[in-house]
């Protein structure tokens, strides 16, 4: 875009081009992410340099005003690069967030209606699958054999004593137990296989949890209806 912008050097001031620039950054980090936006600050700042101080085609400024002209093209470059990031990702966070409220509310009214648990069950598996980017989920009754990893009801990761970092090195490879409880009674647990690189955000993991519960709601209010007939 510099470049582009050669034929107007005589023309134009050079904070007209450095303001051109700055929306070039603003597109980039919207569309990208926010190295992207960083490096298009940087390399705008660098061949304003370039193209628009003298000595021209020289990566030297002599002009004290040029010099400010590129360090303020630099450092808003850098700013507004972070806000568009910041404000498309708030934007993903918001629709992120209202499918999340729309898994809850389908699986309580199921949780509500259905006349026998696994029904819910099955239904949280296939939830669990696509919120967590999973390979496969499977429900075990009962007993809680072995010490597998662990997804706690904070939505953090165990691995023994150790919490795993999952937005760092993804969901470990060995199957995790994500157990489910009842009005206080423990009913069994979802063993989930995740596919390699699987990275889910926090807000993923605990509406993962919050399905949990909702099967366990099942189970206790099947086992309530059982007990009244």
């Amino acid at each position: 875009m510099a470049a582009v912008l050669l034929p107007f050097r005589a023309s134009w001031p050079d904070t007209n081009v450095a303001l051109l620039l700055v929306v070039i950054v603003v597109g980039v980090a919207a569309a990208g992410n926010r190295l992207a936006g960083g490096l298009a600050a940087v390399w705008a700042a660098v061949w304003f340099d370039f193209f628009f101080t003298v000595p021209y085609y020289r990566f030297t400024i002599r002009s004290p005003a040029d010099v400010t002209t590129a360090v303020l093209l630099l450092v808003t470059g850098l700013a507004v690069s972070q806000l568009a990031v910041r404000a498309r990702r708030l934007k993903v966070i918001a629709v992120t967030d209202a499918g999340y409220l729309a898994e809850i509310h389908e699986t309580a009214l199921l949780a509500k209606s259905a006349t026998v648990p696994d029904v819910v069950v099955n239904r949280v598996r296939e939830q669990l699958a696509g919120v967590l980017d999973l390979d496969g989920a499977r429900f075990e009754y009962g007993a809680l054999p072995g010490h597998p990893p662990r997804l706690e009801p904070a939505g953090t990761v165990t691995v023994g004593r150790s919490r795993c970092d999952v937005e760092l090195s993804g969901l470990p490879a060995k199957e995790i137990e994500l157990r489910t409880f009842g009005y206080g009674q423990y009913y069994g647990r979802f063993m989930l296989k995740a596919k390699p690189g699987s990275r889910p955000l926090l807000q993923a993991r605990l509406l993962a949890v919050t399905l949990a519960g909702q099967a366990g709601r099942a189970f206790g209010t099947s086992q309530t209806a059982r007990s009244v007939s």
